[in-house]
């Protein structure tokens, strides 16, 4: 009997994989202590690509499309040097915390949830720890610093390309891999062209193994794979979301990455402008419009007038008293002095809405009268000038930026609009912050 290799998420994925045949034979006369230990034997149904790679490599990068299986692939890695010896002070980072926690940690393929001994999981000291003393530290790479001190011999990165600060991040790390003989470390990411990425591809102790989402479409949600088939399809994004490829850049975009890139800082003022951007959606539910969310600040006289990007907060599908909380939430947190809300879908429905999740604060609304592509020019403009900075990486914003323009491009860029809302209020409107705030 021939298995197919694949790497199930449970026990029904895996018997799904053989022919009627063979799933007869397992079911029917296996016993079912042996039924078991075979469909928990990770290296009979992962694929070749999830596999630490033989040789004397520094950094193991798994590069796939979503849904790919890099997650059981870096949780399966950890376990293994866990549990074999070759580890015993890991790092776990992720986007944030709660990534770490609720994917790498808990999740349906995180290391909690394999069907080997359950570590138990601290809270207080953020970490997991076996019964052999081992343990994994959990880290956010909104937090750089936190990486300084602890030491490792070991550590898994997630969703490297959308981490807030993924040079900072990954840089201290490999201060702190210093521990044994062989310190390592796996990154497992959807590609996107950041410097980080690149970086550690051109390093000659890197090495790389990629993977689509259709290779393991058998494990994932038939809706889930013809949902991305259309959203993708014909696209540059279905080579990079799907294929797991790295696209540089994409011809006729209105931005480039690596501009982008060049205009990052950690700048956190002091400024004399902060606004909170809202492009609002017309509908709510799966298939509905994300609701563009951007905190942004400036500073400075004429020509000198510069402003920073502090915060991407849009979602997608909420209803409107959810999105209005949670941009009340990041008007409070960055501490804005205004409000502004694109009204072209529902008018004053949107200030009202807005003004009961956020009494304290001033809603301005403004209409377009021009398509996105003439509103965006001018901020374009700005970007090219340095006159517009990023606090930190944003991925889904910046991934808009980088395709909007583009021919064939054909998605509802609702965090760029926000985005502009937010810059031609601050740069190209004359505002300043009020002396008082609406109450």
């Amino acid at each position: 009997m021939t298995l197919t290799p694949c790497a199930p998420s449970c026990d029904a994925g895996s018997l799904s994989l053989l022919k009627p045949n063979g799933r007869d034979v397992l079911t029917t006369n296996w016993p079912e202590l042996l039924l078991r230990e075979l469909l928990n034997d990770w290296r009979q149904w992962a694929r070749p690509e999830q596999f630490a790679p033989g040789g004397d490599w520094r950094c193991w990068l798994f590069m796939g499309g979503r849904g790919a299986g890099k997650t059981r692939a870096g949780a399966e890695w950890v376990s293994s040097l866990v549990r074999g010896g070759h580890a015993g002070r890991v790092a776990l980072i992720g986007p944030t915390l709660h990534d770490v926690r609720e994917v790498m940690v808990e999740g349906p393929s995180g290391v909690r949830s394999l069907p080997y001994e359950r570590p138990t999981y601290e809270a207080s000291r953020k970490r997991l720890v076996w019964s052999n003393g081992a343990h994994a530290a959990c880290f956010s790479a909104e937090d750089p610093d936190a990486l300084r001190g602890p030491q490792f011999d070991a550590a898994w990165c997630d969703e490297l390309c959308f981490w807030a600060h993924p040079e900072n991040s990954l840089q201290t790390l490999e201060y702190g891999l210093r521990l044994g003989a062989r310190p390592r470390m796996m990154v497992t990411t959807t590609p996107s062209p950041i410097r980080a990425l690149k970086r550690l591809l051109d390093e000659p102790d890197t090495v790389v193994t990629r993977s689509s989402t259709f290779d393991n479409e058998k494990n994932l949600s038939p809706s889930f794979i013809a949902g991305l088939r259309e959203r993708f399809a014909g696209t540059a994004r279905h080579r990079q979301e799907l294929l797991g490829e790295l696209i540089e850049e994409v011809e006729g975009a209105m931005w480039r990455r690596s501009d982008i890139e060049a205009l990052r800082t950690r700048d956190d003022g002091p400024f004399d402008r902060i606004v909170v951007a809202v492009d609002p959606p017309a509908s709510i539910g799966p298939n509905a419009d994300a609701c563009g969310i951007v905190a942004a600040a400036a500073r400075g006289e004429g020509l000198a007038r510069e402003a920073v990007v502090l915060a991407d907060a849009s979602v997608q599908g909420a209803a409107p008293h959810v999105w209005a909380a949670r941009v009340a939430d990041l008007a409070r947190s960055v501490g804005a002095h205004v409000i502004v809300a694109e009204g072209n879908n529902g008018g004053e429905m949107v200030r009202a809405v807005l003004q009961s999740a956020a009494p304290e604060f001033f809603v301005r609304l403004v209409r377009a009268s021009e398509g996105k592509r003439a509103r965006a020019e001018p901020i374009a403009i700005l970007y090219a000038r340095g006159r517009v900075k990023h606090a930190a990486a944003f991925p889904a914003l910046e991934d808009e930026m980088c395709a909007f323009g583009a021919e064939g491009y054909g998605e509802s860029p609702d965090r760029l609009d926000a985005l502009v809302w937010a810059l031609t209020d601050l740069l190209l409107s004359g505002a300043r912050a009020p002396r008082a705030r609406m109450l």
